[in-house]
């Protein structure tokens, strides 16, 4: 991180100094608003500029809260496309001021009198007037594009569709479909028959098992009392498999006492039976398909960034496990991949996550990702690899803190497992 300092600082600085040529031109061509003219609105405009720049270098440096850290560069990033849907028109309107003078300049005296470019008819809209309200409007659209997201993206579920290659796999699991859902988050939920919509479609896939990892709650095991009997829908031929995640534990709960607080952890542990899903707490299962087997195994949330809880054991995880020839992992934390299975357990293929959301704010299309939370997290969705092992990120099934998805829709996804080599890597040979 020492080795970024100057470059974080350059960006700093650039954005200041952006921050200070947007505000002298709208207040330069916008004259007649008074509030722009005001010291209110400069008083605000670098308050919140400057401490969000504050924010963005402790979000970097310092460790705290995921979705504190969400927030900041949620808003920090939403300001930015503001400002930068803005700046073109002032350097526009800026380039056409300098082109008039220019102008003037090589003109005689005589023509320069007769000039009217800067002399507008009466009613008319002076240019500059025209391109800053022009560039103020087109500012707001990413404002706009929240409000949409709120309408229309947090319940417009996608399927994703991805062929897992994997060496070692047993040629009768060769073509078996697996399904991965995550972070419920059903305390945010308001809207029933959509969610109940969103697991019709994963059912219709006809997944042979199904994984979900972690965060079904927000923060206490009640919130899935209306949901339950939805999510006991999700259901496969071979099983379903599901973790915990850092929301899990009510550790963002306020409790009486320890006993209120381990009574919330027993009722989530019942709610996954109930639903007839097999919660894996550091420990593994085997698979079988006629006499062959894979192992899945499954971890308490272990997040290396921030403050999240580390309550994961993979030394009890892959316990009695290496006669398996393959290895699928169900982890809540993406950054649990690299700061631990990496170098650590070579052994496991495949490590499933989730946690992230895609921070519910990017672009995603399928030759192009992009989303603030890639400055918190390295792998933050799809499918990642490094030597033999990979990592596949779902950007989950609900939503947490801002109520829509902006470009980030909730995720299902259908893996079909496949023996062999992925070919874009015999390609590259």
């Amino acid at each position: 991180m020492e080795g970024q300092a100057p470059t974080i600082i350059l960006i700093c600085i650039g954005l200041l100094i952006a921050d200070f040529y947007i505000t002298n031109g709208l207040r330069g061509a916008l004259k007649k608003w008074r509030f722009l003219q005001s010291k209110s609105f400069l008083v605000t405009y670098w308050v919140v500029s400057i401490l969000l720049v504050i924010g963005l270098i402790a979000g970097v440096y310092f460790k705290f809260g995921l979705g504190i850290k969400g927030a900041i560069l949620l808003l920090f990033f939403l300001l930015l496309a503001c400002k930068a849907c803005i700046l073109p028109f002032i350097v526009i309107d800026d380039l056409r001021r300098l082109a008039i003078w220019l102008n003037r300049k090589r003109s005689k005296p005589e023509l320069v009198k007769a000039s009217t470019d800067d002399q507008p008819k009466p009613n008319a809209i002076p240019r500059s007037e025209f391109l800053l309200k022009a560039g103020l409007l087109a500012g707001a659209l990413p404002f706009a594009s929240l409000g949409y997201g709120i309408i229309n993206g947090v319940y417009d579920y996608r399927v994703r569709y991805c062929n897992l290659y994997l060496p070692n796999l047993p040629k009768v699991f060769d073509g078996i479909k697996l399904g991965q859902i995550s972070d419920i988050h059903s305390g945010s939920f308001y809207n029933k028959k959509a969610v109940t919509g969103g697991v019709d479609l994963l059912m219709r896939e006809k997944p042979d098992f199904i994984f979900f990892t972690g965060d079904l709650v927000n923060a206490i095991s009640s919130e899935m009392r209306d949901y339950q009997d939805i999510f006991a829908k999700v259901k496969a031929p071979l099983g379903v498999y599901s973790s915990l995640g850092n929301h899990d534990y009510g550790d963002y709960a306020w409790w009486p006492d320890a006993a209120a607080k381990k009574k919330n952890m027993d009722d989530l542990i019942a709610t996954h039976k109930n639903m007839g899903w097999d919660l894996l707490m550091n420990e593994n299962l085997r698979l079988k398909v006629d006499n062959e087997e894979i192992g899945i195994l499954g971890v308490e949330n272990w997040g290396q960034l921030s403050r999240f809880p580390k309550y994961g054991r993979m030394d009890l995880a892959v316990k009695n496990t290496d006669d398996l020839p393959v290895k699928l992992l169900l982890s809540h934390d993406p950054s649990h991949w690299r700061a631990q299975v990496l170098p650590q357990y070579p052994q496991i293929d495949v490590m499933f996550s989730g946690h992230t959301h895609g921070m519910q704010f990017g672009v995603r299309t399928e030759h192009f990702e992009w989303s603030p939370i890639e400055f918190v997290y390295k792998e933050w969705a799809g499918l990642y690899r490094e030597g033999a092992q990979q990592i596949y990120v779902n950007v989950g099934y609900g939503f947490l803190g801002y109520p829509g998805r902006v470009g980030i829709l909730p995720e299902i996804t259908i893996f079909t497992l496949k023996s062999g080599i992925d070919p874009a890597l015999k390609n590259k040979v």
